[in-house]
Formats: C-alpha cells, structure tokens, sequence
C-alpha cells in the first residue's frame, strides 16, 4: 500500500486504564473481527494477562478502514516492560493517550508520555471510562490540559467499554497521525533495508517469531536476514501481518508493520530494540536507540524436592527461548538443595514467571527473597559484581559496595504528601523534587532499590489509601555501608536465608526477621535457637520452645471432621518442609522478608 495511506500508532496508558478494552472495539469497528469471534483482551493472549487485566506481550493488528492501512500495537503498561514500551513508540508516528475519567494521571502515565514525546510522536488524548458514575470529565480534562498543553477540545471523550466515542479516535488517526515517509528512515545512510523488532517470542513449532517495523527497504519471502547488534543471521520463512492471526504475504515494505517467521532458534539472537538488515545488501548503520537490557532483580528459584530439578530446570530453558531478558544460572544451597538463580526486569516480571512454572510446568516451588546486584572493589582493584548475598568475599578484602539506585516518580492526591515523603525517607530516600498537575503531586525521589524490593508498593497503596501510583528506572551504582545480615538456626548458618543491608538497619531487620521466623518454623521436639549475625557477631535472638505445635487447640466439641481437616491441613504443610540439620523449615520461611511490617 502508498506509504501515504498507511497510519502506524500505539495506545498507551497506565494500568488498567482501558486500553485493551479500546483495541476490542477499534477490531470491531473496523471489522478486522467479527463481533461474534470477539471476546474481551482480544490482543492479551496468555492467561495470566486476562486475569491480571493487564498486558504483558504486546500485539500488533492490521487493520482496514476507509481505504487506510492502521496498525495498531497495543503496549504493555507496566514499569518492568517499560523498554519494550520504548521499542514499541519507535516503531510508530502518532500515540493514543488513554486516561482513565475517574483515576486521572497517573505515574505510567507520565512515563509514557515522556517517552512518547522523546519519540517525536504525535499525541491524541483519550479520557476513557466517561460512562462511570466516578468519573470526573472536568478534573481530568484539566489535568490532560496541563501535562499535553493541548485544548480541553482536543481531548476525545469516548467509553471504550460501550463503544460511546470510539468512532472518532479512528477518524483522528487518520488525519492527525503522520504517514510513515520520514521519521527515522531520513537518517539511513543509503536505501538498504532496515526494520525494527519491537517484540519476538518463540513458537515451539515454528521457532523464532519477530515482530517488526520496516524504516527503509523491504524484507521478501525467504530472505537472508541478519541482525546488526547481536551479529546472528537467519532466514525469514514467512513473512505477513496480523489481523490480529498471522496472513501470510510476499513481504513487507518501508512504512509496513508485521511479522517474520525465522529459523532462529532462541530470542537471544533476535532482542528487542536490534535492526534487521539483508545479508545480500546490508546497512551500514543500525536504528538508533538499542540497548542490552540487563536484570536487576534475582531469586533463587527451587523445586519442593530435588527430584523435581531437571523439570524446573528445563522449564526455565523453555520459558527463557522467548523472554531475551530472563537470565540464569544452578545454583545449589544446603538447605534447598539443587535450584536455579533467575535475573528478572522487576517484582512483576518475577511473579509472573513464577506463575507460569507453577501452571504451564506444574512445578511447586520454593522461591527465596528477592534481591538486587551489587558491585563489588576489592582493596587488590578487582572487581566483582554478586547477585546474592551468600556471594559477597571475605569483608576485609573489600574496598567498596555498590548498590543500584532508582529515580522515581510517585504521584498522588495533595492531602497525602506528607506520609509518601515519610515513606522514602523510611527507605533511605531522597526527595528530589515537588510539583502540581492540577489537585495531583507529583514526588520526585532517589532511593535505594533493594529497600523497594520487598512491600514498598503495597506501603505507598495503603497509606494512600490507593491512590497512590509509582514509576521508576534505574539510575546508578552508588558506595554506601552495606554489610552482610545472616540468619542461623540452631546454631547453624542458613545461607538461603542472608542479605545484603545497610548497617543502620542491620538491628531493626535483624530483630523483625527473627521474630517472624518463630511465627513460621514449628515448634521441634528440642529448643531451638534463631539468631541474626553480621560476621560473626549476633545482633538478635529468638528461641522457640520445645514440641510440636498442636493445631487443634481451641477445637473443644462439634463434629470430628473439623479436627480431622486442620490436622490434614497441617499435614499438607509438613510436606512442604526443608530438613536443615534436625529441624524441618517451611517453605514460607525463605520470604518472612517480602512482608516487613
């Protein structure tokens, strides 16, 4: 199709704002799906995305209207998949800003706004939700008004839910929205080919699927592909678009979006963010904008008996073929046994390949505390980067410790101000600035990242009373006093159990950690001692008593089932216990630190 005729564009918005509702009814009004085939999240195809209500791969969908080719790519919405946000924004001309009626601005929000504007985009505003008897069409009218410095006409008023509206942000595309010619193409060195993968998973069956954007030439059928960052080369076996189901074509041309089917046989090969060039007539200059995007989160991932290991392990291979970002490497602990450590973007990314071992492997697991890297300068110069705690050398050998630092954004209503201010200075955080977007406040923070690791969003939702929204990225490696907190019980040192804190907390984490412990390990039939340690002095001591917990304490009278189900129930438990030395220890007790009080 004429380049002139083709509208490239993304939704964009924070979670749970409607913009997978919006991308239902655009497929609809445009008759790309009929309405009998449509169900709800069309584009949201695992499981895990309908449930959660958010989108964590992100689909792109030819559609036709009016004689006009849009593609459309819906994005992810979530700060852990903030870079594949950015790849997506690459490949397009124009942004549809969906802002929910009732909830207003909120911190993804911005965050994709920012990085729509550095993309050059053209922004079309979108309240969604207008039919809602919360929703306040002035107030975040305004606060639209205020962050875009567009007209309150501008904003299109539309409830993607009930189709009210929607035919208009079609009709806005169309003229608002810049045809492909130009943008980043100007900037090619010659007329070779060039396309942008936004996004690539692996088909068991038909191995590597790249989803791409042509800036500059065109990729045929059974071309020889190469990609220019990471070096490898293929084959594109099959080459089309989606709508939304993959429609096999002869290929793709500048301006066009869709996919290619490869003979690649990981995403390693093949990451977001690299440029696609010809083998027979490469580019000399790859797409601006690429980078190698490294994890920042690890845990320590076990199977509940060793038997189960190569499963767990396998399956972490398999999920690892189509997620570049997901690293890993054996790890082995005395307590736990054989597991694997895992590298992920973020506590979502984290919990949502948790959850897919659980369901698509049936694997149940033991994952220990979350924590992040650390960089290491030893009094020789050396360097050393540890991604666990039980990894930290000899402390006299050690010049410095590094620990990652975030910027963040938090936005909330006015009135709470004071307690978000309180809680990132709680976690050794630095306000760094304060602004207004109408009645919201917009707090601007430094703060360690192994401090927000643990409930630091469910701290700002509570005492936000919800309101509150948070969007961080990574900024830099900073010295502090950082020492090495362990945990022994009785007597003997649990390594699954160490981190890595700052030494003016050492006491008060040392003390809670303990104290939960004895909430969670039962009782043994000798006493046994938890104690908290940094080196080889204690800190904190909790015993618990000797025998065996009796769960059907309290149980006087009614019918025998009732003792005979909290006494199966305490059975099911036991078998999710870990043997260290003489003591079994639940599996809860490797995340006492996931909930501080």
């Amino acid at each position: 199709m004429n380049q002139e005729k083709i509208r490239n564009f993304c939704i964009i918005a924070h979670i749970d704002h409607g913009k997978s509702t919006l991308a239902d009814r655009l497929l609809e009004l445009t008759g790309t799906v009929e309405k009998r085939n449509m169900k709800a999240q069309l584009l949201d195809r695992m499981d895990l995305e309908r449930e959660k209500g958010i989108t964590i791969k992100l689909a792109p969908v030819r559609m036709e209207y009016k004689g006009f080719e849009l593609n459309l790519i819906d994005t992810p919405g979530h700060v852990d998949f903030s870079y594949e946000v950015s790849r997506s924004l690459q490949a397009c001309e124009g942004a549809l800003l969906v802002v929910d009626a009732s909830q207003g601005i909120q911190a993804q929000t911005l965050a994709n706004v920012y990085l729509a504007m550095a993309a050059d985009l053209t922004i079309i505003p979108v309240l969604n939700k207008i039919d809602l008897p919360a929703a306040d069409v002035e107030r975040v009218g305004a606060e639209i008004v205020s962050l875009l410095g567009c007209t309150f006409d501008d904003i299109l008023q539309i409830s993607a839910k009930t189709g009210q509206g929607v035919e208009a942000v079609l009709g806005r595309v169309i003229t608002d929205v810049p045809p492909p010619a130009g943008g980043l193409s100007s900037r090619n060195t010659g007329d070779a080919t060039r396309a942008l993968i936004f996004d690539s998973y692996y088909d068991d069956y038909r191995g590597v699927i790249l989803y791409v954007r042509v800036f500059d030439g065109g990729i045929a059928k059974n071309a020889q592909i190469k990609m220019m960052n990471t070096d490898a080369s293929g084959l594109a076996l099959e080459v089309g678009a989606l709508t939304p189901d993959m429609t096999p074509g002869q290929g793709l041309k500048a301006g066009e979006i869709g996919y290619i089917v490869t003979n690649l046989k990981t995403t390693r090969d093949a990451k977001v963010g690299d440029t696609i060039t010809l083998v027979s007539h490469p580019s000399s200059a790859p797409l601006p904008g690429y980078k190698d995007v490294q994890p920042f989160v690890y845990a320590g991932f076990f199977p509940e008996s060793n038997e189960h290991y190569q499963e767990l392990k396998d399956a972490i291979e398999k999920l690892s073929l189509s997620d570049s970002a997901l690293q890993f490497a054996p790890e082995n602990s005395p307590v736990l046994g054989f597991g694997v450590r895992i590298g992920f973007l973020g506590l979502l990314h984290m919990d949502i390949i948790r959850e897919r071992l659980e369901r698509e492997y049936s694997l149940e697991l033991v994952v220990t505390n979350p924590s992040t890297d650390y960089q290491i300068k030893m009094t020789s110069g050396e360097e050393l980067d540890i991604k666990s705690a039980a990894d930290l050398p000899d402390p006299a050998q050690i010049a410095e410790i590094r620990e990652p630092w975030i910027k963040g954004e938090i936005i909330v209503p006015q009135t709470y101000v004071g307690p978000v201010i309180q809680l990132i200075s709680g976690k050794r955080g630095l306000q760094t600035n304060l602004s207004y977007v109408e009645e919201r406040a917009v707090v601007a923070f430094e703060a360690p990242l192994a401090n927000l690791l643990t409930d630091f969003y469910d701290q700002l939702k509570s005492i936000t009373s919800g309101y509150g929204s948070f969007n961080y990225e990574l900024a830099d490696y900073r010295a502090e006093d950082l020492v090495r907190l362990d945990f022994y019980i009785a007597g003997e040192i649990v390594s699954a159990l160490s981190v890595m804190v700052h030494r003016s907390e050492a006491q008060r984490l040392g003390k809670e950690t303990v104290e939960k412990l004895k909430e969670v390990i039962p009782r043994q039939n000798f006493q046994v001692a938890l104690q908290a340690a940094i080196g080889g002095k204690f800190i904190a001591r909790e015993d618990i008593s000797a025998y065996r917990k009796d769960v059907t304490i309290g149980l006087y009278g009614g019918d025998v089932s009732r003792k005979k189900k909290v006494l199966a129930k305490q059975a099911k438990g036991k078998k999710r216990m870990k043997r260290f030395g003489k003591v079994d220890i639940p599996a809860e007790a490797f995340t006492v630190m996931l909930k501080r009080d």
